[in-house]
């Protein structure tokens, strides 16, 4: 039986996927699935996918059925770029106004609501969608949206959350984490060791050439953005899933757990 891979087709995961473009056949164990995080953590828990580097909330939405991959992540030092709130308002004023959250990932709105409510002390009216509105406030964009809106300047006021969050707690923000079955561990470790190995190839081969691992990228999944920006993009982006950035991600889950958001006391496991 193949594991079920949830690929995500966003610039940031390219490292984690590019060496598989066009291998499909080499490697007939690993079934691919695109979608989007919250695709993917949905799959997750209803088992139709085995693994993913999917929304890092995930793993506390159902306590013990997952476990980690102790090192990979997608993580970054203070920006982030491809998570950001874009705002007609100063960040302190959003009490009571309309901001749309993506229904992207969960990771990221938890992330939002933790910093507008925690750290700013602020209640604004949420209001699902994809995209920003013409009614609204401020807007929450993930991934390739964000960065094109980057390019675009169309709101007075733009904060990266990554940079919120390590400003406010002193500690890198995961925003994406490799969430894995139990069952397919139990499965067949075997093969998911031998698909992390492979990942952890991808990544390195993705540094040592960025240029041509783009061409590879871009081919598959297109994005409207100048080529020295999604270059740029990857000097912010890191995959270690080091020390400091579990104590982070422990951080989080505790403090969305607070929030109702994840469940409580729930401790990170490894593969």
């Amino acid at each position: 039986m193949s594991l079920r891979v949830g690929r995500i087709p966003f610039l940031v995961c390219a490292p984690f996927f590019h060496d598989f473009i066009g291998r499909e056949g080499d490697c007939r164990e690993f079934d691919f699935v695109d979608g989007p995080p919250s695709a993917h953590c949905r799959g997750l828990m209803d088992g139709s996918i085995d693994l993913s580097p999917a929304s890092s909330i995930t793993f506390a939405l159902k306590p013990g059925a997952f476990v980690l991959s102790p090192a990979l992540c997608t993580s970054c030092s203070f920006e982030v770029r491809s998570v950001k709130l874009f705002s007609h308002y100063p960040i302190e004023k959003l009490g009571g106004r309309a901001v749309r959250i993506t229904s992207q990932s969960r990771t990221s709105v938890a992330l939002l609501r933790i910093l507008l409510e925690m750290r700013y002390g602020v209640m604004p009216e949420y209001k699902d969608g994809l995209a920003a509105e013409a009614s609204d406030d401020a807007c929450l964009l993930i991934g390739d949206m964000a960065l094109e809106e980057n390019e675009r300047n169309r709101f007075e006021y733009g904060y990266d959350l990554g940079s919120l969050w390590q400003e406010w707690q002193g500690l890198p923000f995961v925003f994406g984490a490799w969430v894995i079955s139990k069952a397919a561990a139990q499965r067949d470790r075997a093969a998911l060791e031998r698909y992390m190995e492979l990942t952890e190839k991808s990544i390195a081969d993705f540094r040592a050439n960025v240029s041509a691992a783009l061409d590879r990228w871009l081919a598959r999944y297109p994005v409207s953005l100048p080529r020295h920006v999604v270059e740029d993009y990857y000097k912010v982006i890191d995959y270690r899933f080091t020390d400091e950035r579990k104590q982070s991600l422990s951080l989080f889950l505790s403090l969305a757990a607070r929030m109702g958001l994840a469940q409580q006391n729930l401790p990170l496991e490894y593969l």
